[in-house]
C-alpha cells in the first residue's frame, strides 16, 4: 500500500528537481490542480492513471521509487557527463493552455473582435504568470 505522506515528498521531489510548479505539473501530466493538490497535501491517494501519467511523461522517474521510495531519484546514470551540464526537461515542452492558444487564434485574425464590435462589456481580465500564479481584475 501506498504511504500517502512519503509519496507526497517523493512528487515534491520531482517538481523541485524540474523546477516547476504544481500548477504547471498538472498541465504536464494532464491532472486537475486539485488533484495535485489532495495528493500533496496527503488527503487522497494516487491513483494507478495518476501514477502512469508521472511516468510517461517523466521517463526518468522509476515507477518503483515513486510506489515505494525505493531506488533513487534524480537518476544516477550520468556517469560520461558533468550534472551541471545535464539540461533537466520534462517529456512535454511548450505547453499552452486553451486559453493561449484562443488568444493565439484571435491575434491572428485581421477582423475588429473587440467588445464594442458586437456591443458586448468586459466582464474579468485574468492575467496569467509563468510561476502558476494569477491575478483576475473585475472592471
Amino acid at each position: 500500500m501506498v504511504n500517502s505522506v512519503e509519496f507526497a515528498k517523493r512528487i515534491e521531489k520531482i517538481l523541485s528537481y524540474y523546477g516547476i510548479s504544481a500548477t504547471a505539473f498538472a498541465v504536464a501530466i494532464s491532472f486537475n490542480r486539485s488533484t495535485i493538490s489532495h495528493i500533496l497535501s496527503g488527503r487522497n491517494k494516487p491513483s494507478l492513471e495518476f501514477v502512469l501519467k508521472i511516468v510517461e511523461t517523466y521517463p526518468e522517474v522509476e515507477l518503483y521509487w515513486l510506489l515505494n521510495g525505493k531506488g533513487s531519484f534524480p537518476p544516477s546514470e550520468i556517469s560520461n557527463k558533468n550534472i551541471s551540464e545535464v539540461k533537466k526537461e520534462p517529456l512535454v515542452k511548450n505547453i499552452t493552455s486553451p486559453i493561449q492558444e484562443e488568444t493565439i487564434v484571435n491575434t491572428t485574425q485581421q477582423t475588429d473582435t473587440s467588445p464594442r464590435a458586437n456591443n458586448s462589456n468586459i466582464d474579468r481580465i485574468v492575467i496569467f504568470y509563468s510561476d502558476g500564479s494569477f491575478k483576475e481584475y473585475l472592471p
